[in-house]
């Protein structure tokens, strides 16, 4: 069974790097429409941004985040001067940009990878060799978003046993203090009942004086 469960789980994840193929395409960064190496993958945008700043950070590159309400850049991480064997024996700036694929699909994604040096897109100067490796990085990515997407599973389901286990904490506090009142509604009860039984004997005797008289 438990050799069943792996090689489901394998099969699972060969499936998703199969379909997670990249291809050309162009994005728009630095005021033009930049060609790019796109690939779509089946996984949150969270998952898919933090495992390309791990693996960067993995081979010594710290991402600088396009920021600002009016820049139109925003959102794009770029790794500056950045030597990935992988892809390329020039260093480039490798500018990545992760959005969601649609609104209704929020745990797809598409990734554009852009490559510049001097301000120049590299793309075109590159050989279909170097272009083939490039697609390859990004393809060999899904093992690392997987884990970075699990990362966030975990950290979600902490926050709902988190969440519960402090709802269950308020009923708890709750209980006590409704056991408390009603503790101490018992003990108003058995006062109340014995001034009750105390008043009606002084009645009666009002009332035996009253026929005296």
């Amino acid at each position: 069974m438990k050799k069943f469960i792996l090689f489901f789980i394998a099969s699972i994840s060969f499936l998703q790097a199969v379909t997670a193929q990249a291809y050309e395409s162009t994005i728009q960064f630095d005021k033009k429409k930049q060609p790019a190496i796109a690939i779509d993958y089946p996984y949150p945008p969270e998952a898919v941004e933090n495992a390309i700043i791990r693996k960067m950070e993995r081979l010594g590159y710290k991402a600088r985040e396009e920021k600002g309400f009016l820049n139109k850049d925003k959102g794009f991480l770029v790794f500056k001067n950045a030597y990935i064997t992988d892809i390329s024996k020039d260093r480039m700036d490798y500018v990545v940009k992760v959005e969601r694929k649609s609104r209704k699909a929020s745990d797809e994604s598409e990734l554009y990878m852009v490559m510049m040096k001097s301000d120049e897109n590299m793309l075109g100067r590159l050989s279909a060799f170097d272009i083939g490796k490039a697609k390859s990085f990004l393809n060999d990515m899904v093992p690392d978003i997987e884990v970075e997407n699990l990362e966030l599973q975990i950290k979600d389901q902490e926050e709902t046993v988190a969440k519960a286990e402090k709802k269950l904490k308020g009923l708890q506090e709750e209980k006590l203090a409704l056991d408390k009142k009603f503790t101490e509604n018992l003990q108003s009860q058995d006062e109340t009942t014995k001034d009750i039984e105390a008043q009606k004997q002084s009645l009666e005797k009002l009332r035996e004086r009253r026929k005296k008289n």
